[in-house]
C-alpha cells in the first residue's frame, strides 16, 4: 500500500491500519464493511435504523472510511423492493451522522436485468447523499468466459457479460438514461468456482484452477496466467469513467475456506504485473 498507492482499498472487521493508510496513501478510497446478517422480514425502514444504531459505535470509531458498505450478498429473491427501501433508509440514517454509504453489495450474477428498476430509490438515496454503488463480479474458470453472453431475454454485447462486466446491463440500459450514474467500485472481483454452469474442475479461487488452465493451453504459469486475467480485467474497468476501482478477493483470508483465493505471496508481482503497466 505504501509504494503502490492503491485505488481502493476493502476491510471487513480489520480497522486497525486505516490510519497509517491514510498517511501513506491520502487519495486511497477506503470501503468497510462490519460483518452483520439480518433477514429480508418485516419493516425495513426499522430494520435499516436498528442496523445503523447497532454499529453506529464502530463507525464514529472508524472516521477514515470514506464508504460504508451494509449487508454483504444479500439473498434479494423476490424481496427487491424490500432491499431498496432498507438501503436507502440506510443512506440517510448514515448521512445524518455524516457518513457515506456503497449501496448494493449483490453477488455475481445478481440481480437480473428486470430487477433493477426496483432497486433505483436506493440509487436516488445515494446520490443525493454522495454514495456509490458496490457489486461483486466474478467468473470461472476465467474471469472473460461469459463476456458477450447476454442476459435472459435481452440481446447480447460484445462489451458486457453475464457475470464479469455485468455492471454496464446497469449504467447504459437505466442509470445513463434516467440520469441516475453514481460512482462505482466493484468491492470483490476474481475467479470463483463457486458459479454455475461452468467448465472445469471443482474448486473455489483461483488456486484450484492451475492444472485445469495447465491441461487447456492457457500456460504454464498459473500465476502468470491469472495476473493477464487481472490485467484485462483492470483494463476494462479503465473504460467507464464512473468506476473508481475494484478490490480483489483476497488478501489475507479469514479462515482456510478462502484459502485457494488468497494472494497475499504475490502481491509484488501483483503490482509490477497490473498497477504499474497500467498507470503509466
Amino acid at each position: 500500500m505504501r509504494r503502490m498507492k492503491p485505488r481502493v482499498v476493502k476491510s471487513v472487521g480489520d480497522f486497525g491500519f486505516f490510519e497509517d493508510l491514510a498517511r501513506e496513501s491520502p487519495q486511497t478510497i477506503i470501503v468497510a464493511r462490519i460483518e452483520d446478517r439480518i433477514s429480508l422480514e418485516g419493516d425495513p425502514i426499522a430494520a435499516a435504523q436498528g442496523f445503523v444504531a447497532r454499529h453506529l459505535e464502530q463507525y464514529q470509531a472508524n472516521p477514515l472510511v470514506d464508504y460504508w458498505e451494509g449487508l454483504n450478498e444479500p439473498d434479494i429473491g423476490g424481496k427487491m423492493d424490500w432491499y431498496a427501501a432498507f438501503e436507502a433508509e440506510r443512506v440517510r440514517q448514515m448521512a445524518a451522522h455524516g457518513f457515506k454509504c456503497a449501496i448494493g453489495s449483490f453477488s455475481t450474477g445478481v440481480p437480473e436485468w428486470e430487477d433493477i428498476p426496483a432497486f433505483l430509490p436506493a440509487v436516488r438515496a445515494a446520490r443525493q447523499h454522495g454514495g456509490v454503488l458496490s457489486l461483486h463480479e466474478y467468473d470461472a474458470p476465467t474471469m472473460q468466459r461469459s463476456v458477450g453472453a447476454g442476459l435472459p431475454g435481452r440481446p447480447s454485447y460484445p462489451d458486457r457479460g453475464a457475470l464479469t462486466l455485468r455492471y454496464r446491463w446497469w449504467y447504459e440500459d437505466y442509470l445513463k438514461p434516467q440520469g441516475l450514474v453514481i460512482p462505482l467500485i466493484i468491492t470483490e472481483a476474481g475467479v470463483d468456482g463457486q458459479v454455475g454452469n461452468r467448465p472445469g474442475p471443482k474448486g473455489l479461487g483461483w488456486r484450484d484452477f492451475d492444472g485445469y488452465w495447465r491441461d487447456v493451453g492457457l500456460g504454464g504459469d498459473p500465476l502468470a496466467f491469472y495476473l493477464q486475467e487481472l490485467a484485462w480485467y483492470d483494463s476494462e474497468l479503465r473504460k467507464d469513467s464512473y468506476v473508481l476501482g475494484w478490490t480483489l478477493f483476497t488478501v489475507g483470508p479469514m479462515n482456510d475456506h478462502w484459502r485457494s483465493f488468497d494472494v497475499t505471496p504475490y502481491l509484488r508481482q501483483l503490482a509490477t504485473t497490473v498497477v504499474v503497466p497500467t498507470t503509466r
